[in-house]
């Protein structure tokens, strides 16, 4: 049996690949060796190389698309190309949010002590009554046992219901008084109920009169029953109420007696001083001045306040004995 051999076995044969001629073109460049150019298609498949079978390989799909066509007409690379999009954005966003929180931090750090993140909830508003706030309770309470009422002196009284006591009532020419005083303190206390009398009529020459006067009133202390008021407190607020309300402007106190005492069997202070003032036109140049606040054991303190001109001086009993006729009503 004779051997077949394969015809690229036999040694004396030589197989002879002709370069393939192209046509030269006028603006062609020079044919390049064959070695090289076979080397070039090789790397990149190229066509016109041809395999031992004789069938060229596979031609690839382009790197680059076609002119004309996009990627939507691929599902994929559209899907892949919103993806991107959306991921852009997003990333976009956190990075505005992470600048305005960065700026928020550092801005309220400069104006805001603590900062954004340690900004106390503001406390709700205070409802309590001026005097409360202003005076609070004592934070150990004085003993103070509800004592027995002391009998009402005889003789006419001036009775204010409203304030929860009554006091002497003088005669001429002291009269009931006619129009209610406001305070333009920190208090705002009204005096309803009380007597006066004119010291110097029209004493500005455009209407006004000076008075003497015996007033009472009455200031909100507490929004329950059981509070026991700071009566040192209470009294210098109202002692610096009526000095800014009713007498000139850069008055001078002189104090005379400031204790604490019973009045009617009730917790009060008493407040004794003279303010010295010079006011063109006005003859008086000082006033004896007393203030009782009584604890009446509920929200309200008890306040009587009586003024005496220096023109007048023999009225100045009647700021002491006012205070000490005061009963709870």
């Amino acid at each position: 049996m004779t051997e077949q051999s394969s015809p690229w076995a036999t040694p004396d044969t030589q197989t002879v690949i002709e370069p393939v001629t192209v046509p030269a073109s006028p603006s062609a460049a020079p044919a390049e060796p064959l070695r090289r150019r076979e080397q070039r298609d090789a790397a990149g498949y190229a066509s016109g190389r041809v395999g031992r079978s004789g069938t060229p390989p596979p031609v690839p799909p382009p790197d680059v698309l076609e002119h004309g066509r996009g990627d939507d007409d691929d599902p994929v690379r559209r899907n892949q190309k919103i993806m991107k999009w959306l991921g852009g954005g997003a990333v976009l966003v956190v990075a505005i949010g992470l600048v305005v929180i960065l700026v928020s931090v550092l801005t309220n750090n400069a104006t805001t002590p603590g900062g954004l993140f340690n900004k106390r909830a503001e406390a709700p508003s205070d409802t309590r009554p001026e005097l409360a706030r202003r005076c609070p309770p004592p934070s150990i309470p004085p003993d103070n046992p509800r004592p027995g009422g002391e009998e009402v002196p005889p003789g006419p009284r001036t009775t204010d219901a409203e304030s929860g006591i009554s006091y002497k009532q003088f005669g001429e020419p002291w009269r009931p008084l006619a129009e209610n005083w406001r305070d333009q303190g920190e208090l705002k206390i009204t005096y309803r109920i009380g007597q006066d009398f004119v010291t110097e009529p029209n004493y500005d020459g455009v209407g006004s009169d000076y008075h003497a006067t015996i007033l009472s009133g009455h200031v909100p202390a507490a929004v329950n029953d059981g509070m026991v008021l700071d009566l040192h407190c209470v009294g210098d607020q109202i002692a610096a109420d009526v000095r800014v309300s009713f007498y000139p402007k850069g008055n001078q106190l002189e104090q005379i007696e400031a204790k604490d005492l019973t009045l009617g069997g009730r917790p009060a202070r008493l407040l004794k001083f003279r303010l010295h003032f010079n006011t063109p036109g006005l003859r008086a140049k000082s006033e004896l001045v007393s203030i009782a606040l009584v604890d009446l054991g509920k929200p309200e303190a008890a306040i009587l306040y009586v003024s005496i001109p220096d023109t007048h001086r023999q009225f100045d009993s009647v700021a002491d004995e006012a205070p000490q006729s005061i009963r709870p009503v």
